[in-house]
């Protein structure tokens, strides 16, 4: 077994749409970043590279690199994901935490499993998201971005 742990962080801005777990959430403001900025799918691309030793997700997709820009972060993940089923494995568990003073995630988070599962071949069940706030402290808690951690277990192929 693997375990791996990601962590990302977006700041909100103007004009942009709010994408977390490949959902796109009515909000007055959307995450700043060179692809789409989704926070969620950010954390869990990282835990996964390092869950088998590669790096992190700026050394696979680098936002110099004009391929990425406004890119789809579940497409990434994919290929993402499709180094690992290369090096001999497949999820055993994601469990996933996104930090968001507003707006409210927990309507969206059914929908952000669901495309989650599907990117990683797995079944919702093995998918676990929840959300929570920074009582009003920090980048967080002053709505001036988001977060999210990650942690996926691995397992060989059986």
């Amino acid at each position: 077994m693997r375990i791996g742990h990601g962590y990302d962080v977006h700041q909100f801005s103007e004009n942009r749409p709010l994408i977390v777990g490949g959902v796109r959430i009515p909000y007055k403001k959307g995450l700043l970043g060179h692809s789409d900025a989704d926070v969620l799918l950010h954390a869990v691309t990282d835990a996964l590279l390092g869950a088998i030793g590669k790096g992190d997700i700026g050394t696979h997709f680098p936002d110099t690199d004009p391929t990425f820009k406004d890119a789809n972060s579940l497409q990434l993940l994919k290929k993402v994901y499709e180094l690992v089923k290369n090096e001999g494995y497949q999820i055993g568990n994601v469990d996933a935490t996104v930090l968001a003073e507003k707006p409210k995630m927990k309507p969206y988070i059914p929908e952000m499993k669901k495309h989650i599962a599907n990117a990683l071949e797995a079944v919702e069940t093995q998918v676990n998201v929840k959300a929570t706030t920074s009582e009003k402290l920090g980048f967080v808690g002053k709505e001036e971005g988001m977060a999210a951690h990650a942690v996926v277990l691995l397992k060989r192929k059986a």
